[in-house]
């Protein structure tokens, strides 16, 4: 087995806080401690880094990941890399002379940073294409647009609630419209996308990744996909959960620790979709939309507790909060404050929350993943 010295840094280890070098036998940290002390296992060290004053963590966990569709939108075009609907347009019409296939993806478009003010429409995506099939996936993955032939190869989109004539998809024909990328998208181009994402977290120092699946985001092939590479060489071990309501049995079959993830209350605030207590300040047409009730968060919270696996959502509006605390309010009525705790829920965002909401929720046990990058940019 090799040893590997590593020495002249900073160790983050709560073992020593003032650990500058690290010992690793065999893959496993064997010692940590100062440079002084080091010399001890040099003789016996197959390599000695100098660490040069870099920094020593252990290996972060992505709490929240959607491997497929980040490994696509690592090998397409970054839209939101445009200043201009003009120069994003121009990005999309130079990735697709450059690229074969039968479904162009591009993504990270946000209308809220160009000039321009709005979304692209259906025949400037069509001429840019030169009249391919194409998703372009809005930076927070709350909505898209999709191209003509898109629609033609999808025509369910088009009677789905959320489409709009200019190629805009959000809430039941976005899920429909990503849906028929699943159709689209042969499997072992997603097993490629799902490797090229672990890859890219390996590289970025993440050991252990939460696969978030749902029928609205990937197939359940995805979730295998992943299971199958779990671990392998030196990619990030993978946690797989399934977000579907009544989808226990489901989760449980597909390997998952917990039927939770982007179990959606609600969509996004850059999407107009995050269900608020008010309108839009830019749109007051919508305060968004509520896709959960309190008693389904009850019964689907109720259920999981029962069953031993973590419950969770996805929530961001203050009206979805409401929704959301109040069904577990109901939930600890049939089942228990101390059973709560004990299932270790979660939630994903959870951006507009009030401070009772907040201590309501740490009373049973439930965990939030904020994600204040998301927050910030979108």
């Amino acid at each position: 087995m090799t040893r590997i010295l590593l020495r002249n840094g900073y160790v983050h280890t709560p073992a020593d806080p003032h650990a500058t070098a690290l010992c690793i036998d065999g893959g496993a940290i064997v010692w940590t401690g100062d440079d002084d002390a080091s010399g001890h296992f040099e003789d016996g060290a197959d390599r000695v880094v100098d660490l040069a004053g870099r920094l020593v963590t252990p290996a972060f966990v992505d709490a929240h990941a959607h491997l497929a569709q980040t490994g696509f939108a690592a090998s397409s075009v970054d839209l939101g890399a445009a200043g201009t609907l003009g120069e994003a347009l121009d990005l999309l019409a130079a990735y697709a002379r450059a690229h074969a296939g039968s479904l162009l993806l591009a993504y990270g478009w946000d209308e809220t940073r160009w000039p321009e003010g709005r979304a692209f429409r259906r025949e400037e995506v069509d001429r840019a294409t030169e009249g391919r099939a194409a998703y372009l996936g809005r930076v927070d993955a709350h909505s898209a647009v999709v191209s003509t032939a898109f629609l033609d190869a999808c025509p369910e989109v088009v009677h789905a609630d959320g489409y709009d004539a200019t190629g805009r998809v959000e809430r039941d024909a976005h899920h429909a419209a990503r849906q028929g990328t699943f159709r689209m998208l042969s499997p072992s181009e997603r097993e490629d996308a799902v490797l090229r994402a672990l890859g890219l977290a390996a590289r970025q120092g993440i050991g252990m990744v939460h696969e978030l699946g749902a029928p609205h985001i990937c197939p359940p092939a995805d979730l295998a996909v992943a299971r199958d590479l779990n671990g392998r060489g030196h990619l990030p071990k993978v946690v797989t959960y399934w977000g579907a309501l009544d989808g226990i049995e489901e989760a449980r079959a597909l390997g998952c620790v917990g039927a939770a993830g982007d179990l959606c209350m609600d969509g996004a605030v850059g999407s107009r979709t995050a269900a608020m207590r008010a309108p839009y300040t830019d749109d007051a047409s919508t305060d968004g939309h509520l896709y959960l009730t309190a008693d389904e968060v009850a019964r689907h919270v109720v259920v999981c507790t029962e069953a031993g696996l973590q419950a969770g959502f996805h929530v961001i509006g203050d009206r979805a909060t409401d929704e959301l605390v109040e069904g577990f309010r109901r939930a600890k009525d049939k089942v228990g404050g101390p059973a709560l705790v004990m299932a270790r829920h979660r939630l994903e965002h959870l951006e507009m929350i009030e401070p009772e909401q907040i201590a309501r929720l740490a009373e049973l046990g439930v965990t939030a993943g904020v994600q204040p990058r998301f927050d910030a940019l979108w």
